[in-house]
């Protein structure tokens, strides 16, 4: 609670210097958000912080960064409060802070466990079968991933409704959603304040790249969702269970998915190593790493998975993809997975508000 505290009044400190320069004015949504304000409350500054993408391009224009005595650092800042607020948001809140300490070991220790049991399941193989199903029956992996996928839904909702009471948002509105849903589909805080892009793993000289590898990973697990959800009713509304040829809909946004993941994901990782760890939470560098180098193993394993049909790694590989898929949902309520759940949530409730300012 007290490590809380500190960071928010230093967010504060640091929101109201920026609020009396104004210089970083058109830099990014979370400006015009700061510049309404005359005084931060603690929701303020959680707002801020989750709508803040952490471009950096405000600290490399900013005169007060340090050795000024002002030490301002405002990306450091709203990524502490943001990485807090996931925490203290987050339902179970033991959980959180597990994996806030050991994220990693976690992440690591779930995908090898996991993978074991999914290959000694594989010695109960099903008498019929084609495809997976010759090596795992539908009824056990429906039983295994059904809950693995509603709880943590059912988790992070609970999240996100005392993220939205801690921020003093209203009502949903459908246009604010919609109003956020286009804002993220093209990434418009990457974009910087005049479109050159950011300056993420550039310091002072702008780039698109972050964005293009964000858009790819974005679309590359909605592609993937929607082969898994086109499967699904494939299997229980026109009875054709799986496998399906490659001119089929899980395929055909299976595959394309899980490249865009696989890229956008490796894309990442490397800006990640090339950019300033002080610009942002950096002790949860490695955890932020490992979450997105599992995203990366699951589209990869997925993709190997597929080419390997009809071949004898098709057991082990059904195992690993497995594991690293359900450690994957097991974890999105407590890793940087929710951040994208709460940028939508601010996103949203920054449109009610400009909407507000506007009428």
């Amino acid at each position: 609670m007290q490590m809380q505290t500190d960071l928010l009044r230093e967010a504060r400190r640091q929101a109201e210097i920026c609020n009396a320069c104004r210089y970083c004015e058109g830099y990014c949504s979370v400006f015009p958000s700061l510049h309404r304000e005359r005084a931060f409350a603690d929701g303020d500054l959680t707002h801020l912080a989750n709508l803040c993408h952490n471009c950096r391009g405000c600290y490399y224009a900013c005169q007060y960064t340090a050795p000024h005595e002002f030490d301002h650092n405002l990306p450091r800042a709203l990524a502490e409060v943001r990485q807090d607020s996931w925490k203290a948001h987050a339902w179970p809140r033991p959980f959180a802070e597990l994996f806030d300490r050991a994220g990693v070991a976690m992440a690591v220790l779930l995908t090898l466990s996991f993978a074991t049991l999914f290959a000694l399941a594989q010695m109960m193989r099903p008498e019929s079968g084609e495809g997976f199903y010759a090596y795992m029956s539908h009824s056990l992996m429906v039983a295994i991933f059904a809950p693995a996928f509603l709880l943590p839904l059912a988790a992070l909702a609970v999240s996100l409704r005392g993220y939205w009471k801690t921020t003093g948002a209203t009502r949903l509105r459908p246009r604010d959603l919609w109003a956020a849903l286009r804002s993220a589909g093209r990434m418009r805080n990457l974009e910087g304040g005049h479109g050159d892009g950011c300056n993420f793993e550039e310091e002072d000289r702008f780039s698109h790249a972050r964005r293009i590898a964000h858009q790819a990973v974005l679309y590359g697990f909605l592609l993937c969702f929607a082969a898994t959800s086109s499967g699904t009713i494939l299997h229980y509304v026109f009875d054709m269970p799986a496998p399906y040829s490659l001119f089929s809909l899980p395929k055909l946004f299976g595959i394309p998915g899980g490249i865009l993941l696989a890229l956008g994901c490796a894309a990442l990782a490397w800006l990640k190593t090339q950019a300033d760890p002080e610009l942002g939470a950096a002790h949860v560098w490695g955890g932020e790493m490992a979450f997105i180098l599992l995203l990366e193993g699951t589209g990869l394993s997925g993709l190997a998975l597929y080419a390997a049909a009809g071949t004898s790694a098709v057991g082990a590989l059904l195992a690993l993809h497995l594991g690293l898929v359900l450690t994957f949902f097991l974890l999105t309520p407590f890793s940087k997975m929710a951040h994208g759940f709460y940028r939508m949530a601010a996103l949203t409730i920054e449109a009610a508000k400009a909407d507000r300012r506007i009428v």
